[in-house]
């Protein structure tokens, strides 16, 4: 008789171990509470709520409101882990292009130990150094900035008129670009889309144009690359006014929406925007405070600004 032979048994695999995961240490914490708020302040910058985020990001608003109040998930602090494991910043793992060079990223490291007035000096440093743009010409074209109910394409308008340069909203550009209407581009195409019309239209202006006195949307100084842009090629202006003043003006425009809705809680939200905003729009050349001013006054100190920048230009030349 032929003995029987069994065949060999193959072992399981065996499970992959997996460490535990241990709870958020109290630096993990102060972390996550940090991004949060970056990303709320990134949110307010840009004029939107947690439900458009949610729907542009498709993440659940529930996420969004974790993310915000500094409870991420914990695969964010696993993959700063990675980060610190490689001696590299986190941004360099999430960078959405090649791998970004050495050079670049010690002088992140670098610029990332500055204070805030140090970091404002050296990106005007760099813009002078590398941007090739002509000072003279930059003061011809007149870009303004501010929140909506400043005034900018009223007083832009009339300034345009006085100096005999064209006048240009940016948002109308980017309409007759799109051949749609600005909220049809945002359900569309959401904020990034638009953000990308933004800066297209931007870019097409400067090349067209050698003066103008532009019109900004009010939240185009949220988009650094896109500001960095006007900043450098412009000579900028922003029109100041108190969060009431704002709001009193685009109602008297027809727009009766912070009526309908809690005034409140749109009163509230316009402050915020405004508060994280400020610093940016604080970047432009001049300031104008058109709080508690009429029309004419107004225009009146936007001349003496203009005339002044006039004036830089005809000395520059004589030089």
């Amino acid at each position: 008789m032929h003995e029987s032979l069994n065949p060999l048994t193959t072992p399981p695999p065996s499970a992959p171990v997996v460490p535990p995961v241990t709870p958020p240490t109290v630096a993990d914490a102060d972390y996550l509470r940090r991004l949060g708020e970056r990303v709320r302040e990134a949110r307010a910058r840009r004029g939107m709520t947690r439900r458009i985020l949610s729907r542009d990001s498709r993440v659940s608003e529930r996420y969004l409101a974790q993310l915000e109040t500094g409870q991420g998930n914990i695969s964010i602090l696993l993959l700063r882990q990675v980060a610190q494991a490689l001696d590299l910043p986190m941004h360099a793992l999430l960078h959405d292009a090649a791998e970004p060079s050495e050079e670049l990223v010690r002088a992140t490291e670098f610029l990332a130990k500055l204070s805030s007035d140090q970091l404002q000096r050296a990106r005007e440093m760099l813009l002078r150094e590398f941007s090739a743009v002509d000072p003279a010409a930059r003061r011809q074209r007149i870009a303004i900035v501010g929140l909506r109910g400043a005034g900018k394409s009223t007083l832009g308008s009339m300034l345009a008129t006085q100096l005999g340069v064209p006048f240009i909203e940016l948002d109308r550009v980017i309409e007759q670009h799109s051949g749609l209407g600005l909220s049809v581009i945002f359900d569309l195409y959401g904020q990034s889309g638009f953000r990308r019309l933004e800066r297209e239209c931007l870019d097409r202006i400067l090349q067209r144009h050698t003066t103008f006195v532009l019109a900004t949307g009010g939240s185009l100084v949220s988009e650094s690359a896109t500001y960095d842009r006007l900043l450098a090629e412009c000579f900028t202006i922003w029109l100041q006014a108190t969060p009431e003043e704002h709001m009193q003006r685009v109602i008297a425009q027809g727009d009766t929406r912070p009526m309908s809705e809690n005034r409140e809680a749109a009163m509230s939200e316009l402050k915020s925007i405004l508060a994280v905003r400020e610093p940016l729009y604080r970047r432009a050349d001049a300031t104008i405070d058109t709080s508690h001013t009429s029309q004419q006054q107004a225009f009146e100190n936007l001349l003496t600004v203009a005339a002044k920048n006039e004036a830089t230009i005809t000395s520059g030349n004589n030089l």
